[in-house]
Parts: structure tokens; sequence; C-alpha cells
């Protein structure tokens, strides 16, 4: 099996502390930047950062359809990283400064990918269409805290 990666950023005008205390929400207002491809959202413990367990199903295409339990930790200042109770996937935020009054939010997401030929086309096609999904999150980031 091969690592998938998928990979997205953006420049938030807003700064990192505002930005990570945003992402780091999940009670609040981590649910409203999810766009329709997340449903089930529900937080199971914690709810703001570090000692999180959140849950959600992600429909990343019409047949393709992930259960996701992630647990959250915060290994390092402006840091976030979700890891799934029900597969490989890992999923780190990373806010940092980025000029006055401005973070960039970086997303990366890795996780084993299948084998074979179903793989190939697992490894080309899934980290495009999971950055177009991030990018639908970081816009509705950038429009919830750049208010």
């Amino acid at each position: 099996m091969a690592q998938v990666e998928a990979t997205t950023e953006r420049i938030v005008a807003s700064d990192a502390d505002t930005v990570f205390d945003a992402v780091a929400d999940y009670s609040g207002t981590r649910s409203k930047l999810l766009p329709e491809q997340f449903s089930e959202y529900e937080v199971r413990e914690g709810g703001d950062g570090e000692g999180t367990l959140v849950h959600w199903r992600l429909q990343a295409t019409s047949k393709r359809v992930r259960d996701c339990l992630m647990e959250v930790t915060e290994p390092t200042d402006g840091e976030l990283v979700e890891k799934d109770r029900n597969s490989s996937m890992v999923t780190t935020w990373r806010v940092t400064p980025a000029g006055e009054g401005r973070a960039r939010v970086v997303i990366t997401t890795v996780w084993n990918g299948a084998s074979g030929i179903g793989g190939f086309f697992e490894r080309t096609f899934a980290p495009k269409g999971l950055a177009r999904i991030y990018d639908a999150v970081l816009a509705r980031l950038a429009a919830e805290v750049e208010k």
C-alpha cells in the first residue's frame, strides 16, 4: 500500500490566533465550515482542540463514503492533528502568521491507499477531489473569520 497525500492551503485575512481558535472550535465554528460532502457531524467528547473526539461522514465521491471518528491532538502551537479511529487517515491543520493580520492555513491529509489498479486511480484522483473539498472548507473559514 502506498501512502496518499492531499494538501490545500489558503491565506486568510485574520490573525493566526483567531484562525486557529476557529479551526479548533469543534463544538461551534467547525460545523459551520463543512460543505455538503460532510454529514452526521457530532462532537462526542471535548469540543475545543486537544482531547476532542468528533464524528462525521465524508462523501468524497458518489460511491466513496468514509465514516470518520477523529481524535484531536495539538502536538505544537498552531497545529491540530485529527487521527481517524476507523482508518489510517490523518489530517493535520497548520495555522501560521503570514504578515500583519493574516494567517496561512495548510491542511494535509494522508492515508494508506489501496494497491493495484484501484490504488493507482486513488493516488491519481483522490488528492484532487479531497483538495476541492478542503478548498471549500477554507473558503468558509475565511468568510467566518474575516467578518
